[in-house]
């Protein structure tokens, strides 16, 4: 027999479903909720409403935006030349954040991942060659996460993208600043010493 009324059990369950919103979260966001005023409740649905309504995928890197082209394939200022290739959208607010890159994006919308039945097909890959097709790129930086399936779509692209005579990088992994050697497993420090570069 559960705690709660059914119409609080209910809205728990819902925020379950979002990512790394564990039971405990679940339970205080639901009674946060429900200490909000009818028209914080009512801006809080309009908010997700009009972004489910209003958000779409930029036709040319897949950007999630209000515009299409999104505001980064629109920027006169990007170098539409070098293209940096990412898994999800968020990846791209990750590479913003560091204000050093001056390019432009495509996202993969996910890996290639056997185990979990998405190979090529289902990810914007396709997309990504017909853009190389169409433009004048120099350059395509691979940043997908260094876990397996990260670097087997890292493989399988720069397979596909040397093919078309354009230089093919990939972001260094390594030791993040502030980390120890100590606790450092196997893989982040292989990965660091090919990185590596001289001082």
């Amino acid at each position: 027999m559960s705690l709660y009324s059914p119409s609080i059990e209910k809205l728990i369950e819902n925020f379950e479903r979002l990512p790394s919103i564990g039971h405990k979260t679940a339970i205080r966001l639901a009674y946060h909720m429900l200490d909000m005023n009818e028209q914080e409740i009512a801006e809080f649905t309009n908010a997700i409403t009009e972004a489910k309504q209003k958000l779409k995928y930029c036709s040319i890197c897949y950007n999630i935006s209000d515009t299409d082209p999104c505001p980064i394939c629109s920027n006169p200022k990007r170098d539409p030349s070098t293209i940096c290739v990412v898994e999800d959208v968020r990846d791209i607010m990750a590479m913003e954040r560091t204000n050093e890159y001056k390019g432009v994006y495509h996202v993969l919308h996910g890996t290639i991942s056997p185990m979990n039945g998405i190979g090529p097909d289902d990810i914007k890959i396709k997309e990504l060659l017909n853009r190389i097709r169409g433009n004048d790129i120099k350059e395509i930086i691979i940043a997908t996460n260094p876990r397996v399936e990260g670097e087997a779509t890292s493989i399988y692209l720069s397979k596909l993208i040397k093919a078309f005579g354009i230089k093919v990088t990939r972001i260094a992994h390594g030791i993040p600043v502030g980390g120890d050697l100590e606790y450092t497993d196997e893989i982040t420090l292989m990965k660091a010493m090919e990185g590596r570069h001289e001082i």
